[in-house]
Parts: structure tokens; C-alpha cells; sequence
């Protein structure tokens, strides 16, 4: 049986977190996807995740230290999972009922303070509504949001089905 460290299982959620923004990047630069405010807030979970994802990988630690770092890659991931599932909220709402547009991220930080901007993007507008892609049936932030549950999940498993060394 195969049998992983924690170092290497990090290492692997840290790839898991660089392809799925290479992805974004992808659909942004090349398919001109423009992403909506909500949108960039889950690429900022994504970046968390990646982070406390490195850090395992980086550090290597051992004990209890190994569920201080996928602890919180799997916060970040369930923070993802949040933003998404709202995001598909927003998508499935009648026409009449979707909030209206609230401006660009850039737009709302020179005008608003921080806490409002994030209550204003969780609140989501006509651009979170719209449908941009679907594949198998499903919009990109369904498939964003199944991507962080993987990825929470995995992040609770890491220090559990690891190799006790480094």
C-alpha cells in the first residue's frame, strides 16, 4: 500500500489549489470569462487553502502541528465552500429577485469600508446571477464548490492517513 507524508499529502492539496487557479486564470485570460465579485472572493479562499497547504508542505510538521496547518487549509476551504453555495443561491434565484448590480470590487473598496463590501458581495448581483459555463450540467461556481469540499475533505484526512515521519 502506498503510504504518504504529510509533507507529500500537503504537497499535493498545494497542487490541487495552483491547478484550480491556473484554471481561473485560464478562463479569465483566454476564454475571457470575466470573473464577478463573488467570483474573486472564492479565488481568495483558494489562495488560503493553497497557503496553509504550503506550509505543511514547507515545514513538515509533526503531532499536533500537522492539524494546525490542515486545520486551517480546511477552514479556508470550508470558507469556499460557503462563498459557492451562495454563489449557486444567487444563480438560481428568480430573475426579479437577484440583487442589483453593486459595482466593481475595485469601485466598492474606494467607496465603502471593507465590512461593507464583503456584506455587499455576499449579497451578490445581477453579474453573480449570470450563467457564464456550465459543464455535465453544472455552472463553474457548482464545480468550485464541489472542488472546496474536495479539498476540505482531503485536508481533514491529511494528518490522519499520513506516515507518522516527516
Amino acid at each position: 500500500m502506498l503510504s504518504l507524508s504529510y509533507r507529500q499529502l500537503c504537497s499535493l492539496g498545494l497542487l490541487a489549489c495552483v491547478f484550480a487557479m491556473a484554471f481561473a486564470l485560464y478562463l479569465q485570460h483566454y476564454r475571457h470569462l470575466e470573473p464577478c465579485n463573488m467570483c474573486i472572493f472564492q479565488r481568495v479562499a483558494m489562495m488560503g487553502a493553497g497557503v496553509f497547504f504550503a506550509g505543511g508542505a514547507i515545514f513538515g510538521p509533526r503531532g499536533g502541528m500537522r492539524w494546525f496547518w490542515s486545520g486551517f487549509a480546511t477552514v479556508a476551504a470550508l470558507i469556499g465552500v460557503g462563498l459557492a453555495a451562495r454563489h449557486v443561491q444567487i444563480q438560481h434565484l428568480p430573475p426579479d429577485q437577484v440583487p442589483a448590480c453593486g459595482g466593481s470590487l475595485d469601485y466598492l473598496f474606494d467607496v465603502l469600508p471593507w465590512k461593507e463590501v464583503v456584506e455587499n458581495v455576499l449579497r451578490g448581483d445581477t453579474d453573480c446571477a449570470k450563467i457564464n459555463a456550465a459543464w455535465l450540467g453544472l455552472s463553474l461556481p457548482a464545480w468550485t464548490m464541489i472542488t472546496f469540499i474536495g479539498l476540505a475533505l482531503f485536508a481533514i484526512a491529511t494528518p490522519l492517513v499520513s506516515r507518522k515521519s516527516a
